[in-house]
C-alpha cells in the first residue's frame, strides 16, 4: 500500500527528530520511504503558544495495514520522547496518517483520510510537491485543496533536506 504522512517537530533539535523518524519508518519489516518532500518551518496553528515547526510529508510503500502502520508510527513518537499532555501543544515528533491509497476508515483509532488535512496548509504545500494529483478520498486533489488555503505562515527551508536511508 502507499501510504502518505506527515511529520512535524517544534521541540529539541527539530530536524533530527523528522530525519530519526524517517529511518525508523525505512526499519519496519515490508516499509520503505519511497519519497520525501522539502522541509518548510510553519507557524503553530491551533493549540497553546508554541515554537515554529518543521514539517515535511512522505510517501512510504508498506505491506502493513492501515492499523499496523498507524500502530508502528504512533510506537516511533514514543520512542521519541513524544508526550501527549497537552492537545495540539508542543512536540518532539508527530507522525500523522494521510491517507492510504483511497482507504476509507473511521473507527475510533484511525480514519482515513486524516480528517482535517485537507484544510492544513503546512500539509497540503509539502504533499503537493510530491503528488499533487492525489484525490484526497470525498474532496478533490491535493493541488486543488491548496488553492484556497493561506500559505504566508509556512517557510521553505532550503539549508535542510531529509533523506530516506535505505
Amino acid at each position: 500500500m502507499k501510504a502518505t504522512i506527515s511529520l512535524g517537530s517544534n521541540l529539541g533539535d527539530r530536524f533530527q527528530y523528522l530525519q530519526s523518524a524517517l529511518d525508523s519508518i525505512n526499519a519496519l519489516t515490508g516499509t520503505q520511504v519511497h519519497s520525501v518532500s522539502p522541509v518548510f518551518e510553519t507557524d503553530p496553528v491551533g493549540g497553546p503558544e508554541q515554537g515554529q515547526y518543521l514539517n515535511a510529508v512522505a510517501i512510504v510503500k508498506t505491506i502493513l495495514s492501515p492499523e499496523q502502520f498507524l500502530a508502528a508510527t504512533q510506537q516511533i513518537e514514543l520512542e521519541q520522547n513524544r508526550e501527549r499532555n497537552e492537545h495540539w501543544g508542543p512536540r518532539t515528533l508527530d507522525i500523522d496518517l494521510l491517507a492510504m491509497d483511497s482507504e476509507v476508515r473511521s473507527t475510533p483509532e484511525l480514519e482515513l483520510p486524516h480528517p482535517r488535512a485537507h484544510e492544513r496548509a503546512f500539509v497540503l504545500l509539502p504533499w503537493s510537491l510530491l503528488d499533487p494529483d492525489f484525490v484526497v478520498p470525498g474532496k478533490a486533489s491535493v493541488a486543488e485543496l491548496l488553492e484556497g488555503l493561506e500559505i504566508s505562515g509556512i517557510r521553505f527551508c532550503n539549508d535542510l533536506e531529509l533523506v530516506a536511508h535505505v
